[in-house]
């Protein structure tokens, strides 16, 4: 008598694109999205999350296939990231991967924090330039930033994470019903590991190749990178001392 074999769902992984302004970066990210050959146990889909911008995005976006949620006002990153959160959340996605929309992070890393994640199980996975320091490093200045904010969760959260900015992230359930619901407005990455490291979620972090940014212009120039070391301090600040 033969036993019936039961077939298992795929794993439901939505790639969170947060975009303002990435008209010109964002069809080589789709266009190389489209190509990704995804392992058996999972399935993907694509939300570009256009934060109101004042270029063609959403209209590159609509010639893809892809879920476009269209902001009706500019909400900035955090704002955007969490959206699609929400989606995922409201769209039973079991997995949710951040990736920007200025090409620095290539799509065919994905599969590396995707085995990351089937490998050491945790709740967050994070892709990051400063463990093999191959691929784009950043400038000299981002960097001495980079390692300001390394120590700072080191304190608040008891965390090794050597690029607590990238935002190439992988989160899972658990972690995406926590951030649909508390997630940080302006630059948020280095604030919501202080959040996640709170709520007792596992972070692990992975070497991945980054690249220079394809198009369009970081919101953090040098003139503004006092003003957001700062503003990120007192958030993370706030994080660890908020019940």
């Amino acid at each position: 008598m033969s036993i019936p074999v039961i077939a298992t769902m795929p794993k439901k992984v939505l790639i969170i694109i947060p975009c303002y302004n990435e008209e010109n970066s964002l069809p080589l990210v789709l266009t190389e999205l489209g190509n990704i050959i995804m392992p058996d146990d999972y399935a993907m889909s694509i939300a570009v999350i256009n934060d109101c911008s004042k270029d063609n995005t959403a209209t590159v976006a609509k010639q893809y296939n892809v879920i476009l949620l269209d902001l009706p006002m500019n909400l900035g990153i955090g704002g955007a990231v969490q959206t699609g959160i929400k989606y995922a959340m409201n769209n039973n996605f079991d997995i949710a991967i951040q990736l920007d929309g200025d090409g620095q992070h290539p799509p065919g890393e994905i599969i590396k924090l995707l085995n990351a994640h089937q490998s050491f199980g945790a709740d967050i996975i994070i892709g990051s330039r400063f463990i093999d320091n191959e691929g784009f490093q950043s400038s000299l200045v981002r960097r001495m930033g980079i390692r300001y904010f390394y120590r700072l969760n080191k304190i608040f959260t008891g965390n090794n994470i050597f690029d607590s900015t990238s935002g190439f992230r992988l989160l899972n359930k658990r972690t995406i019903a926590i951030a649909a619901n508390n997630y940080p407005d302006d630059y948020p990455e280095p604030e919501s590991l202080v959040i996640f490291a709170k709520a007792g979620l596992s972070i692990k972090e992975v070497p991945v190749n980054m690249r220079a940014r394809l198009g369009g212009v970081s919101s953090i120039n040098h003139s503004a990178s006092l003003f957001y070391t700062l503003k990120v301090s007192i958030g993370m600040l706030f994080s660890f001392i908020r019940n």
